[in-house]
């Protein structure tokens, strides 16, 4: 199978290299000043049911990241996972409206987590960095909230928690402690961090 490497923007032979096709991770790499190519990383996600939140966002972010850089040995590889964790249970992404909707009236008047695994990954050179972000968002009041004009106003299916963080304003998210980034999908901050420490990445 042909593998189309997406954002030209560096040779194909350095720079880093998101296993991802999100456009929210590649907005926020791009505002953040970073050079890259994505590469979608031919993988299924491990199931929630066998892991804790933590371990389930780590592990899968690994599992991509290892996946394009069997391709793509000498690229740094940047593998995430985002994840929603409320009350016990793990929230991805909703299958249908229905379980969409189920989801934001549960979180509605309530604080949940966002969990981000990341997984940086050279595998020519033997190196690995790997952490989780955590951010607690609190959503307003279900009385607040106008559930179905909101769930027509975005496309929830490809979210976790069925919410967009970034076209929000306001109308779900109360406040956030935490990375903003981290809620949209990455906490880029962390990742420059972790390129400029431990792969030498400038800006």
């Amino acid at each position: 199978m042909e593998h189309r490497l997406i954002d030209d923007t560096v040779p194909a032979c350095a720079g880093l290299l998101l296993a991802s096709a999100s456009a929210r991770r590649r907005e926020l790499l791009r505002k953040a000043g970073l050079k890259f190519q994505s590469e979608i990383a031919q993988v299924e996600e491990l199931p929630p049911e066998d892991f804790s939140a933590r371990e389930l966002c780590l592990r899968n972010a690994q599992l991509k990241a290892t996946e394009v850089a069997s391709r793509f040995p000498d690229r740094i590889v940047l593998g995430a996972d985002t994840i929603v964790s409320f009350d016990g249970r793990i929230f991805g992404k909703p299958r249908d409206a229905a379980e969409a909707r189920a989801m934001l009236e549960q979180l509605c008047g309530r604080i949940h987590e966002v969990l981000t695994g990341v997984c940086l990954l050279q595998r020519s050179q033997g190196k690995l960095c790997r952490f989780i972000d955590s951010t607690r968002v609190k959503f307003r009041a279900r009385r607040e909230v106008d559930l179905d004009n909101y769930l027509r106003s975005i496309d929830p299916f490809d979210k976790a928690g069925a919410y967009a963080a970034q076209e929000d304003h306001g109308r779900l998210i109360e406040c956030v402690e935490g990375s903003m980034s981290n809620v949209i999908g990455l906490p880029v901050e962390r990742v420059v961090t972790a390129l400029k420490e431990r792969f030498a990445i400038e800006l």
